[in-house]
């Protein structure tokens, strides 16, 4: 994804042509924000540990670790050069908190650690989950704003970002987004939205491994 965004490709395009291989298949070829949740960043790091303790340079899973926590930036760094690194005083809107739909799991979920790097740096944030608030609650208390819908999160806000693919964010009421927000911004963190959707209604769009939209 992030080759292709240097390169000008289309990583939708890139994944269906890797994905009709057999032997690879296509249902886990999906580029984000990275990965999170309780089993997979527990796994790979009980294995990079093992390498460690028996004197193994594991340099590919290091790499793994790595990127992934760079990866779970990408959003931030997007918008760090839309906004020119000043996000103080900015309200900002979440869709998604647990690591991946279908689950209240919010364990290394990259949406807490934007958060967390957003509050940081000045920034006021607006969030809905179906399911995954009330964990978010126990951690974060109230540094943050809990709506009851995601449109009610959009409300006053600067911008929408993307974390976590539930149904229900798939198919939104855009004229209603761009009524909400302040701007027709938003970052979408796994690719949930069409380019020519984005561009036809003069969207400012930011998403993985694709071209960015800036309409002004």
């Amino acid at each position: 994804a992030n080759i292709c965004e240097k390169l000008g490709a289309d990583v939708d395009m890139v994944r269906k042509g890797i994905g009709s291989d057999s032997r690879i298949g296509k249902r886990f070829l999906f580029p984000g924000v990275g990965y999170g949740g309780s089993c997979f960043p527990k796994d790979v790091l009980a294995l990079n540990k093992s390498a460690m303790e028996n004197d193994y340079n594991f340099s590919i899973l290091n790499a793994v670790l790595q990127t992934n926590a760079k990866q779970k930036e990408k959003l931030i760094s997007k918008a760090s050069v839309y906004y020119n690194g000043n996000f103080k005083g900015k309200t900002f809107a979440f869709w998604g908190l647990a690591f991946k739909p279908n689950t209240d799991d919010i364990r290394e979920a990259s949406a807490l650690h934007n958060l967390r790097k957003l509050i940081e740096m000045g920034a006021k944030i607006k969030v809905y989950d179906p399911e995954a608030m009330e964990n978010v609650k126990k951690v974060m208390g109230d540094k943050i704003e809990y709506c009851n819908n995601e449109y009610e999160a959009l409300e006053d806000s600067e911008a929408l970002f993307i974390f976590t693919e539930w149904s229900i964010f798939r198919n939104p009421d855009f004229d209603l987004i761009r009524e909400k927000l302040v701007k027709p911004v938003i970052f979408d963190g796994r690719n949930l939205y069409d380019l020519q959707t984005m561009q036809s209604m003069a969207f400012n769009f930011f998403s993985i491994g694709r071209a960015d939209i800036i309409n002004g």
